[in-house]
């Protein structure tokens, strides 16, 4: 799960709906009203599973709180460290879902049993049980990715405690799944709806009509993509998005009706 932002048309009545933020530079805001969108994606088809959209003053933690209805048993949750916090952890599981998420730095997490594969047990607490008298165990895995010049240093929590079943080499490669969502982010915004460009409608309705829109036809295109690779014995990540979208814009162009909604 994930989440990002849209541009959308400078008028007062989307301004008064979305919010428009601050640009980092100063009292000015950003030249366009935004709208927030949090996604439950599927990091193996890139299909996004189910979405919440919002005004800009929402954050992505309270969007993402909505996102449980569509988790269930067999599914692995990958989310990034803002995420990390009690109550959404027990949202999450509670549907039986299992969690990999990544840890904040400041983040202090005790070892209460080391695991033989340098992982360990410990526990999390929310922030308002401040004697500590309902905590959440939880597996920790600690390791380091070596990128260009430097090196960072990564910690993940999880739901999946067994070491043997599920080894903490495992499940640092696993979690390299969840920057998928960049690259959907990417396909929405930039190749299927055009980079640096706002969403034309003035209206809030008509603004939360284009954002479905377009989160549809990406549905329907990675389903066509999936579908294709499983006809040729591929992956769907081996099926070119853009050349997809080109083939799906002449087909309605040149055969209306032949690419349906």
């Amino acid at each position: 799960m994930d989440g990002t932002c849209w541009d959308v048309a400078d008028s007062p009545a989307n301004e008064a709906a979305f919010g428009r933020p601050g640009n980092g530079r100063g009292p000015d805001k950003s030249c366009f009203p935004q709208v927030r969108m949090a996604c439950l994606i599927e990091v193996g088809t890139h299909l996004v599973l189910d979405a919440e959209l919002a005004g800009c003053r929402t954050g992505e933690v309270t969007l993402v709180g909505r996102l449980p209805r569509s988790c269930g048993p067999g599914q692995l949750v990958l989310a990034d460290r803002e995420f990390l916090g009690v109550p959404l952890w027990r949202a999450f599981t509670a549907t039986g879902a299992d969690l990999l998420w990544r840890v904040p730095a400041n983040r202090i997490l005790a070892v209460d049993r080391q695991l033989r594969d340098g992982s360990w047990l410990s526990r999390i607490h929310a922030t308002t049980d401040r004697a500590h008298r309902d905590p959440v165990t939880v597996r920790a895995v600690a390791y380091q990715l070596h990128g260009t010049g430097r090196v960072e240093d990564y910690r993940l929590v999880t739901t999946l405690l067994d070491a043997r079943r599920y080894p903490a080499r495992q499940l640092a490669a696993l979690y390299q799944e969840r920057w998928e969502a960049e690259a959907v982010f990417a396909e929405l915004k930039t190749h299927q709806r055009g980079a640096r460009v706002a969403l034309t409608s003035k209206t809030p309705d008509g603004v939360l009509q284009q954002i479905w829109a377009h989160l549809l036809v990406h549905h329907a295109l990675r389903e066509l993509m999936v579908r294709t690779a499983a006809t040729r014995g591929l992956d769907a990540d081996r099926v070119s998005f853009t050349e997809t979208l080109r083939s799906a814009r002449r087909s309605v162009t040149l055969t209306p009706g032949s690419f349906p909604p």
